[in-house]
């Protein structure tokens, strides 16, 4: 079989060959399906979950309870901090 890769997939591919982790496009193509694989079993697994919880945040979002933008900045970053100083002990 022969593939041609646009100049993006190229680079995506190109990039995990020299990161070393790879040998070949072999490698990285069967570690990509191998992944997409991966999560699509999670998905079918936990499906109901999933819908349950964005159906719960759209909800939400109609009663006017989501966040502002500069809101959700905010407690991303807080999140982030409290993150590198669980990282650093």
């Amino acid at each position: 079989m022969t593939i041609t890769l646009e100049p993006k997939l190229e680079a995506l591919v190109q990039k995990r060959l020299e990161s070393g982790a790879l040998e070949d496009v072999q490698d990285v193509l069967f570690q990509a399906l191998e992944s997409q694989d991966a999560e699509e079993s999670w998905l079918a697994l936990h499906q109901r979950e999933v819908s349950e919880k964005i159906d719960r945040g759209l909800a939400q979002l109609d009663r006017g309870e989501g966040m502002t933008p500069e809101q959700s900045l905010a407690w991303l970053e807080e999140q982030k901090s409290a993150w590198r100083a669980n990282r650093n002990r």
